[in-house]
């Protein structure tokens, strides 16, 4: 598809010509997953950073410059969410596996008075966090993390837009993070 024909696809799409709309996900999906299952390997991730990309991208489509391929320029944006959800994944692995593990009654693994003593003082602290937070955001880290909810069954129980759903979960993370690590920034 020539530059020309990707401005015109795109200038349809802003009109809300529903064609071009179906022409762009017919097109552009296929390209799209294959570039994500290069870096994913499990497929409801794929889709969902697909689904996110596209998203992102009809949101965004009045900033397109053309300056690269409509191809390149949604394989720029899905990049960038991959390695947000692996910054995701990373933090959850950190700091809110230690989150489910503390949900559950506590039964030491070890006989070790140390470990005891910290495994009970970071379940404290876990549970003062929680305490501490927004109760949408309580709510939110607690069906993601606890429930092992996905953004789009939270968006649907909350209410709420997908897009809404995972700006409050990202607010939500940040400001658990900030009170896990007392950080002031």
């Amino acid at each position: 598809m020539s530059n020309v024909d990707e401005q015109d696809l795109i200038k349809r799409i802003l009109d809300q010509d529903e064609i071009a709309l179906s022409e762009f996900y017919e097109r552009y999906s296929p390209r799209l997953l294959g570039f994500i299952r290069k870096h994913l390997s499990c497929e409801p991730d794929v889709e969902e950073i697909a689904q996110d990309t596209l998203f992102a991208f009809l949101d965004k489509a009045r900033d397109f410059t053309g300056k690269s391929s409509l191809n390149t320029y949604l394989c720029s944006i899905a990049y960038h969410k991959i390695v947000d959800f692996y910054r995701k994944k990373k933090l959850k692995r950190i700091l809110f596996s230690e989150l489910l593990e503390s949900s559950l009654p506590i039964q030491p693994q070890s006989t070790d008075p140390q470990v005891i003593f910290d495994n009970t003082l970071l379940s404290h602290k876990i549970t003062w966090i929680l305490k501490e937070l927004k109760p949408l955001h309580r709510t939110i880290i607690t069906l993601k993390y606890i429930e092992g909810r996905s953004v789009a069954e939270i968006a649907k129980m909350l209410t709420v837009s997908f897009k809404s759903a995972e700006s409050v979960l990202f607010r939500a993370r940040k400001a658990f993070v900030h009170l896990y690590t007392g950080d002031g920034s």
